[in-house]
């Protein structure tokens, strides 16, 4: 007997884990080549919607009403031109870092319900009962001429009918209306740029009309102050005897009460008494040189005229006796007469150098007198200062709520009357670029646009009904289907057939069916890490999807390979095997449920060597009840110790309990799908039942495939490949 080695079962846990995150990688990914067979199944639905869409943007556009759009373009500068040069402080303009939020505040002022009343007022639109007609809008009903109601309906209109655009990086602002009647249109477009033009002006002309007022007010009430904060000084100054000068500030402004004339005189007192100790110093400092000095080595008796003179005389005179005497004695005559001379010099010079003397200390004497008497001055006019601070405490404190009110009586004055002087000439900064003329032809309905937008929405709706069927359709129609609806790998692709008996053409060993089921056994035989397992257990989801003759063709296969294998019908409610070997289903496996029979005792050959069958037997009233026992589980742990490998062709999994609990005891289960039916969800759900079995699902089989309807890949190759076997050999 060859053996085959078993394979582990590997955990229900993990597989599921494994095909979840194969789904989750799948999921970032962008799978074009599925997109495009999505798209060639549902040609035909995709192509309706969207000729159904195109027709109906067609019909719809016929059927519209042609509107007219009037264009008309304003200029909005950031500041408006100077008439007068003054700054205007009452509406300050915004900085050049903050256009774009005022160009903005401007774009949506057009858009306000208050521009709308203007331009309707305007245009006497409320009361004028052609409105509706040219706008093609039905008035409300019960409609009253003027009333409130019929103001809301036009202002409604106009507004849902205008259009304001602001483009990147301009000024220029384009304000469109569109309306079914082009001279309405153009009308109400230009109407909007002169309302705006004079509501801004209106704006301003107001604001400046406030300040004005405002300012009115502020002067009287500051006027009133200033007399009154004037009036409270001088009461004051008069009741305390404080007489004070006006002097001039440093801005050319008069300040009230900033010195009073006794702190006057003494400054100019106490500016005098530093000059005479500055004197009496400087002239002490002279008498003190001179006092123990020699008269003639004073500088002032040196420098005196009169001294330089006598001074030169006594020279001349000291020559001259000195000549005398170097000629006579000294009781000559001449000798005798020089001598006098010299005296005589002599005294003149000394009696002057002691008047010079004693007039630098007559200076001195004169300069100490005149510091101590007006040291004493001074101090009397301090002491009189301080008597009068203490009086002008609360005299400073009117006189500078006298200058503040002043100050701000004078800078209220000056702002009024450049407001009054501003007040009529108000040049507005928004202007007019282009008028609106009348529309030549309409703006809309535009047939290409619409059938663009048509199209559009047909590929959208198209779109979401594909996606919402592919979402609803579990059908197996190519085999990347198996993969990315169930999340399995596809083991085999067997092709449909017209034979009538499908096990003859399996006899063919170049049949595209034999060929495709050989392909099934090579790769069962390579499906896990220890190779074919022994025990297979065969099922579908529902019956009639091949589920039958994939067991007996991977049976007849793996016996062609020198396998011992036994193929055992299983399905105990409809069993059918034993037709395809004409046999007799009058004992099988019902029977070894049913006892403790041997094996051998059900156990048929067949003409195919190395294959054995046992087939289902007679029908049991509770199959369940049998395929659970321990009797089933003895019977395949006998057929693994007797056979190589094990096939199991059992029943459908939906609405019966056997195939999960067959699959719980086999433990690897191969899942066949018949190619395009239409499964409504019973694929997916047979899975589920059999992974609560624990079975471990190896793959699936897509059966009766037929390539060239499939929009598939396979549709390009698939049928060569399954009938290559076919063609005629070259010699």
């Amino acid at each position: 007997m060859n053996s085959v080695s078993s394979v582990s079962r590997v955990p229900v846990l993990a597989e599921e884990e494994s095909i979840f995150e194969a789904e989750e990688r799948r999921g970032f990914e962008i799978d074009f080549r599925a997109l495009w067979l999505i798209l060639k199944r549902n040609k035909w639905i995709i192509g309706g919607i969207v000729a159904a869409a195109l027709v109906l943007g067609l019909v719809t556009t016929m059927l519209m009403t042609p509107q007219y759009t009037a264009l008309t373009s304003i200029q909005i500068d950031q500041q408006a031109a100077q008439v007068l040069d003054t700054q205007d402080q009452v509406q300050p303009p915004s900085s050049y870092s903050d256009a774009d939020r005022y160009l903005q505040t401007q774009v949506d002022v057009l858009k306000s319900r208050g521009m709308a009343i203007r331009v309707a007022q305007a245009l006497n639109l409320f009361n004028d009962p052609k409105f509706f007609d040219e706008m093609d809008v039905a008035p409300p009903k019960d409609l009253s001429a003027g009333s409130q109601r019929q103001r809301n309906a036009v202002i409604h209109i106009i507004s849902n009918n205008l259009s304001v655009d602001l483009p990147r990086d301009s000024r220029v602002v384009t304000v469109s209306f569109t309306s079914a009647n082009p001279a309405l249109a153009a009308r109400i477009a230009n109407a909007y740029a002169s309302e705006f033009i004079k509501n801004d002006l209106q704006r301003k002309f107001n604001s400046t009309s406030y300040a004005r007022n405002f300012l009115s007010q502020q002067l009287g009430e500051a006027k009133a102050r200033l007399e009154q904060s004037e009036q409270n000084l001088n009461d004051y100054a008069r009741q305390a005897g404080l007489i004070m000068t006006n002097q001039a500030g440093a801005d050319g402004t008069t300040t009230t009460g900033s010195s009073s004339v006794t702190t006057a005189s003494l400054a100019q007192l106490n500016q005098a008494a530093n000059q005479a100790t500055a004197d009496r110093i400087a002239a002490e400092q002279n008498w003190r040189t001179v006092e123990n000095t020699p008269l003639l080595s004073i500088p002032d008796v040196l420098g005196n005229r009169t001294v330089q003179n006598l001074l030169d005389q006594r020279a001349t005179a000291q020559a001259a006796l000195s000549q005398e005497r170097a000629k006579h004695l000294d009781a000559y005559p001449t000798v005798q007469q020089l001598k006098a001379q010299l005296a005589e010099i002599n005294d003149q010079i000394n009696a002057i150098a002691s008047e010079i003397k004693q007039s630098i200390r007559q200076q001195y004497e004169t300069a100490k007198d005149r510091e101590s008497a007006l040291e004493a001055q001074v101090n009397a006019f301090k002491n009189a200062t301080l008597t009068e601070q203490d009086r002008s405490v609360r005299y400073n404190i009117l006189a500078r709520d006298a200058d503040t009110n002043r100050t701000l009586y004078e800078g209220l004055l000056q702002r009024y009357k450049e407001v009054s002087a501003a007040a009529g000439i108000t040049a507005s900064n928004i202007s007019v670029v282009d008028q609106a003329i009348t529309p030549a032809g309409p703006s809309s309905p535009n047939l290409l646009i619409n059938l663009a937008l048509a199209l559009v929405a047909g590929i959208a709706i198209a779109g979401g009904v594909v996606f919402v069927r592919e979402q609803l359709d579990d059908a197996i129609r190519a085999p990347e289907d198996v993969e990315r609806k169930l999340g399995l790998p596809t083991l085999g692709i067997i092709p449909a057939t017209e034979a009538e008996d499908m096990r003859e053409e399996l006899l063919a060993p170049r049949s595209p069916l034999t060929e495709a089921y050989n392909s099934l056994r090579t790769s069962l035989l390579y499906s896990t890490a220890e190779g074919m397992p022994q025990a297979l257990f065969v099922t579908s989801s529902q019956a009639s999807e091949g589920k039958s003759t994939t067991s007996y063709a991977l049976a007849t296969s793996l016996a062609r390979l020198g396998q011992k294998v036994v193929l055992v019908d299983i399905d105990l409610r409809r069993p059918s095997q034993h037709r395809g070997f004409k046999v007799n289903n009058d004992r099988g496996l019902s029977d070894l449920l049913t006892s403790h029979g041997d094996i051998a005792t059900v156990l048929q050959t067949t003409d195919i060597a190395n294959l054995s069958f046992i087939a289902a037997g007679p029908v049991p009233p509770s199959p369940t009840e049998l395929l659970g026992n321990q009797r089933m589980a003895d019977i395949l742990v006998e057929l693994k110790r007797d056979f190589d490998i094990v096939i199991f062709d059992g029943p459908p999994v939906l609405g019966l309990a056997d195939a999960p609990l067959i699959a719980s005891m086999v433990g690897n289960a191969v899942f066949v799908v018949e190619a395009s039916r239409g499964h409504r969800g019973a694929t997916k759900a047979a899975l589920r039942r059999l992974r609560t079995g624990h079975a471990h699902v190896l793959g699936a089989v897509l059966t009766k495939f037929d390539p060239k309807n499939a929009a598939s890949d396979y549709a390009y190759y698939g049928y060569n490949y399954y009938h290559y076997g076919h063609q005629p050999e070259k010699s």
